[in-house]
């Protein structure tokens, strides 16, 4: 006769990291105001069990010219809110989305403005 091998139950679900809508129309207004200034032209969204990211792109095929991340787990620490630049150095961290997003919007003022 041959045993039966009891296999681990696996989770319910997974958790995954996301935006809350009131987080994704900033992120999103932020991109319709850099598209109409002309300056990005592509947007990539990324959800994982530890970090959901924003990232903007001058063209498809380059990096990120930035990239905004949400690692919550860092909330109790340096804040949740992370802003990369393009070659992947931390440019700002905060526990405010607003906070992350103001360098970006002082830039896009300047664009516009000149």
């Amino acid at each position: 006769m041959s045993s039966i091998t009891p296999i681990a139950p696996m989770p319910r679900y997974a958790v995954q990291v996301g935006f809350t809508r009131p987080e994704i129309l900033r992120l999103m207004d932020l991109y319709g105001r850099m598209v109409a200034a002309g300056h990005w032209r592509d947007y990539a969204l990324s959800f994982e069990t530890t970090k959901a990211s924003f990232s903007a792109f001058r063209r498809t095929a380059e990096r990120p010219e930035y990239r905004v991340e949400k690692q919550p787990a860092l909330r109790l620490k340096q804040g949740m809110w992370i802003l990369y630049g393009e070659g992947g150095q931390i440019l700002k961290r905060s526990h405010e989305l607003v906070n992350i997003l103001a360098p970006i919007e002082r830039r896009l003022i300047k664009l516009i403005a000149d």
